[in-house]
């Protein structure tokens, strides 16, 4: 019955025009080899209808859009300040000694190496420690836009980190309109003594002990507090005037036995708080150090995602935009290094762009290394302003 089957197809296509003949008939002779097979088998394959391949190019679309929100801090919207004002991520500082870039002004704290990294360690104890950046500007250096950030370790559900927007060796009054942030306990944030105050959605939460990254922003009067990716407190108006930094850390242990330590890294005070779009309208780029890398690598850390963020929301919003993306390192290192990590770094951001839905013909990389200084990379902070990442505007490709 096959072969019968078979023969009654071909011998009706047999009668089409000998253009391509062969060639015709011996797609055709495959495809209904595998047709009569599945009819026999009470298999037969459903014809492509049009309505069937909507269906199917719309569960293609579903997929693409789910798999871009479920990729890391898709939701995150905190960009850092465009120029660094005090940077420590602990190079060069030795075990036990204290941190060479900031001051004590009560309890003690020594740097510390934990898990193979720079950490500033805090007392294990309800009292703590509190300690301020050594600044080279003194008294009010905070600017009326500012962010601030670091990571903090979580050993219990009691540690707890303060941040004072003053300098509390100098008065250990509050002034008027300013509150301490609290961040950490019970995995939570907040401001105004608890008045303000949210925890980490529970699809966030992780099991102790564990780190966190903090991001604060205040822009003139409005303040944002969050942890890794989650913005947990909005204040729309303080009414007091933040001048200076101090942080204090805390924790206890209940009486168990073990070690439950406080410790803080890779701190960072930033001025300014220009939209991405603004900096583009008025440059014709986006400088940003906000997007960081693991040293010495082109690996993207997460903290990076609110600056990939807003670069994808505009390339969207703008689809006439089209950027160089030009990656920049500091001097440490090797030259020739240091211009191959900077275009791996750019093409780590221009993969981590068409993975968020970007069209990769829209971006070119490009690395210079250590040539383009910005600043000077005799201070930490210099060195933090020329790692960045450009994005330089272009003309589209000519079709």
């Amino acid at each position: 019955m096959k072969n019968i089957f078979l023969f009654l197809i071909v011998g009706f296509f047999l009668q089409m025009p000998a253009v391509s003949e062969a060639q015709i008939l011996g797609k055709l002779k495959k495809k209904a080899e595998k047709q009569v097979e599945k009819a026999l088998e009470g298999e037969a394959e459903e014809p492509e209808t049009e309505e069937k391949q909507t269906k199917k190019d719309v569960q293609d679309s579903l997929k693409i859009k789910n798999d871009q929100v479920a990729r890391p801090w898709s939701k995150y919207d905190f960009v850092p300040g465009e120029t660094v004002l005090f940077e420590d991520n602990l190079e060069g500082e030795q075990n036990g000694e204290f941190p060479s870039q900031w001051d004590l002004i009560d309890g003690y704290v020594e740097n510390a190496l934990f898990s193979g990294e720079n950490v500033i360690r805090f007392p294990i104890e309800n009292s703590g420690a509190t300690i301020k950046p050594l600044m080279k500007k003194e008294g009010d250096y905070l600017p009326e836009k500012f962010t601030i950030e670091f990571d903090m370790y979580l050993s219990s559900r009691t540690s707890k980190y303060r941040v004072f927007l003053w300098d509390k060796g100098k008065s250990n009054r509050r002034p008027d309109g300013l509150h301490a942030i609290e961040v950490g306990y019970d995995q939570e944030a907040s401001y105004q003594g608890g008045k303000m105050q949210r925890k980490l959605p529970e699809a966030s939460q992780k099991p102790y002990p564990h780190w966190r990254h903090v991001s604060i922003s205040f822009n003139k009067r409005a303040l944002k507090i969050y942890i890794d990716q989650d913005r947990l407190v909005m204040i729309p108006n303080v009414t007091g005037n933040p001048t200076a930094l101090s942080i204090q850390a805390s924790t206890y242990d209940f009486g168990q036995t073990g070690d439950y330590p406080t410790m803080i890294r890779n701190i960072r005070i930033a001025e300014g708080a220009v939209k991405l779009y603004d900096r583009f309208i008025t440059d014709g780029k986006i400088v940003t150090n906000g997007i960081k890398f693991d040293s010495g690598k082109a690996t993207l850390k997460l903290e990076s995602m609110g600056v990939i963020n807003e670069i994808v929301k505009l390339m969207k919003e703008h689809p006439e935009i089209y950027f160089s993306v030009e990656g920049h390192t500091d001097s440490d290192g090797d030259a020739q290094f240091n211009i191959d990590l900077s275009e791996q770094r750019a093409n780590t951001v221009i993969n981590e762009l068409v993975a968020r839905g970007i069209d990769g013909k829209r971006m070119v990389a490009k690395g210079f290394g250590e040539d383009v200084p910005i600043a000077d990379n005799t201070s930490p902070e210099g060195k933090a302003n020329n790692r960045r990442v450009e994005f330089v505007k272009m003309d589209a490709p000519k079709i």
